[in-house]
């Protein structure tokens, strides 16, 4: 009786490891969903000098959820140019940057990014350069982007191989702030 005991155990342990989601991206995903009309404050870890970045208010906004895609503008200071681009197709995440200028025409740096080259993990995605930004950015064919989300932070990392290039900006989820207004050029998809 008691290897049957045991048998129905085991077979109980398996049954539930494999009935388990186990797309890694799919966990990350979602945890960006449930952040989806709320904005957060951050600041600017790296680098600490930055003349772009630093001593200027940085709040996201995650605007625009569905399916398929998540818009997340990032502002810094008065400057509303930047949006981040996520796209889920076949269990891979793509990031874009949508750069605008006030009249809401596009940069002529846009729309660079890279897609993950696997599931990733539920906390983390890596996004390296892919073949458009190497063509439209050189220098920056060796970026790797990656961003995190846990209970309490959502970062933003930037690392260019070979160079001392890095970029970090932590922002704390647990205390959304008020809405800004749209970023420049705001297109809902």
């Amino acid at each position: 009786m008691n290897k049957i005991h045991f048998f129905i155990f085991l077979l109980g342990c398996f049954t539930t490891s494999f009935s388990q989601d186990t797309n890694e991206a799919q966990h990350f995903w979602s945890s960006l969903q449930n952040l989806c009309g709320k904005s957060f404050e951050g600041s600017l870890e790296l680098p600490k000098d930055d003349e772009q970045f630093g001593g200027k208010r940085l709040v996201m906004h995650v605007r625009y959820c569905s399916d398929a895609k998540i818009k997340i503008p990032f502002f810094v200071g008065d400057d509303k140019s930047r949006t981040w681009v996520l796209t889920y197709k076949d269990n891979r995440i793509i990031l874009k940057h949508d750069h605008r200028h006030k009249d809401g025409s596009e940069d002529k740096i846009t729309q660079y990014g890279g897609a993950t080259t696997n599931v990733g993990q539920k906390g983390i995605q890596i996004f390296p350069a892919d073949e458009e930004t190497k063509k439209m950015i050189p220098a920056a064919s060796t970026n790797v982007w990656w961003i995190t989300v846990d209970d309490t932070t959502f970062t933003y990392n930037l690392r260019r191989l070979g160079t001392p290039r890095v970029f970090k900006v932590v922002m704390d989820i647990t205390k959304p702030v008020e809405n800004p207004d749209a970023p420049w050029g705001w297109v809902k998809d």
